[in-house]
């Protein structure tokens, strides 16, 4: 299988595959760097018979002499087909040729690249799949593609001839911080936790910004190499990731934009007023587009109906890169050196920090002992009343108890003083009286390296988890 790390239920889901009795249809989305390709090829080394990449801007014309080329790498002597019928037509009579009893895997990689608009790519391969591959007992065939929206709105959500016919969905994400670690280590990296977490809310878990790690170099060192310095490999990968997913990207990268400036995220109708797109099918379209690619999650606040969820931008790089890579002017080496420790560090890290624990809520709930209780996650944010209040994470449980979480990013143990004891105070205050729970309150704190014990952190403090327990 290859030196895979972390995707044990992705793997899962292949051996079923594999070992079914029938033909199955595989779709795997997911959005750019995220390990698509190399999940597939890792996992069926050496067991693919055919293997097609769609070619990004490429006419059809270009794509069918590229699937004839490959066919013929296989020994299959053909002429450039004039259309996909054509071409499966002729991918049918190769399967064919092939002997043995033994599962026969298709990889058709960068699907959407493929199904142009004039193409009829799409309807060739549902034809493909319900005349010919389903009817055998011996097939499987993986379509892949990170454009996630057209993944599920033309494979996965399909009313046409492919509905209800994908037997396994594999939304690849990005790996959570435990799997980082695991990855670091397998390329000779060895962090400790604080490290990683540093270099997780500047890169996030995506497999192939995680690549360009090296032995020996710092977090503050390796983030100028990747982001700062002449030739930095991520310096505009913002843009290249957003052109290569959307076909009208200038849509995306507005609402990205919008929520970066939000710690406390945004509803659908302010999301609509700060990027002025209408509040209409488009906006549904790009919103729904960005949440199936991972960029934005969506989370319903606590006390409110659906309707009033709040977005966030939930994409580490891209948060980084609005906040400190885009408006560099130069490019040279130790630009990051001299500002990882400023102020406006301290408060990126901050929000980045909220982000990456929201992600990890699970853990958070084993710590603290609840994993095996129902229970709902909200955020919860109030206006006015003083400045208004805002509580990070609200984890309502069916066991009678609400915890609010409050996170805080530190480079040592945190000290609440009497200030702060005074605000937190004031937020429990506020929560309780706008949202009238009946439930018990319990406060929380989700540090870094934990809680300095002194009487203001003993007064409030009722549980609390650091970030080591993110990595479980």
């Amino acid at each position: 299988m290859g030196n895979l790390v972390g995707r044990d239920y992705e793997v899962k889901q292949l051996e079923m595959a594999m070992a079914s009795d029938k033909s199955e249809l595989v779709a795997v989305f997911g959005r750019r760097r995220v390990g698509k390709t190399y999940l597939i090829r890792q996992f069926f080394q050496g067991q693919i018979l055919f293997e097609l990449s769609g070619l990004h801007n490429a006419t059809m014309h270009d794509q069918l002499e590229n699937f004839q080329q490959k066919l013929s790498q296989k020994g299959f002597e053909l002429k450039r087909p004039k259309s996909w019928l054509e071409a499966f037509v002729q991918l049918g009579k190769f399967i064919n040729q092939q002997k043995g009893k033994s599962k026969k895997v298709i990889f058709i990689d960068e699907f959407p690249w493929l199904a142009g608009r004039r193409s009829k790519f799409l309807m060739a391969f549902e034809n493909f799949w319900n005349s010919f591959a389903s009817s055998r007992r011996d097939m499987v065939v993986v379509i892949c593609g990170s454009a996630a929206a057209y993944m599920v709105k033309n494979v996965i959500r399909n009313r046409g001839g492919l509905y209800n016919r994908v037997t396994k969905r594999i939304r690849l994400l990005p790996f959570n911080l435990a799997e980082t670690k695991q990855f670091l280590l397998s390329n000779g990296v060895s962090w400790s936790n604080y490290d990683v977490l540093q270099v997780y809310m500047a890169l996030g878990g995506i497999p192939q910004y995680l690549e360009y790690l090296t032995v020996g170099e710092s977090v503050p060192q390796a983030i100028d190499r990747l982001c700062f310095a002449r030739d930095a490999p991520l310096a505009t990968e913002f843009l290249d990731v957003f052109a290569s997913l959307f076909d009208h990207p200038d849509r995306h990268t507005t609402i990205i934009r919008a929520l970066a400036k939000s710690r406390k995220g945004l509803t659908r109708s302010e999301i609509s007023a700060k990027s002025k797109i209408p509040s209409g099918g488009r906006l549904t379209r790009t919103l729904a587009e960005l949440e199936e690619s991972g960029f934005i999650e969506k989370y319903t606040a606590f006390g409110r109906v659906k309707k009033d969820a709040l977005y966030f931008l939930s994409d580490e790089y891209a948060l980084f890169y609005l906040k400190f890579i885009e408006n560099q002017t130069s490019r040279e080496s130790g630009t990051w050196l001299k500002q990882f420790n400023s102020q406006s560090y301290k408060s990126w890290s901050g929000f980045s920090f909220e982000t990456v624990c929201l992600k990890h809520i699970q853990q958070i709930k084993a710590e603290l002992g609840i994993a095996g209780v129902l229970s709902r996650s909200y955020g919860w944010s109030i206006k006015g009343e003083e400045k208004g209040a805002q509580i990070d994470l609200i984890i309502d449980r069916a066991d009678n108890v609400v915890n609010l979480c409050e996170m805080k990013f530190y480079s040592g143990p945190y000290t609440i003083d009497k200030k702060e004891n005074a605000e937190m105070r004031k937020k429990i205050g506020l929560f309780r009286s706008n949202s009238h729970p009946r439930k018990s309150i319990f406060f929380t704190m989700v540090t870094t390296f934990g809680v300095t014990p002194n009487p203001y952190s003993l007064e409030i403090v009722h549980s609390q988890v650091t970030m080591d327990c993110l990595f479980q």
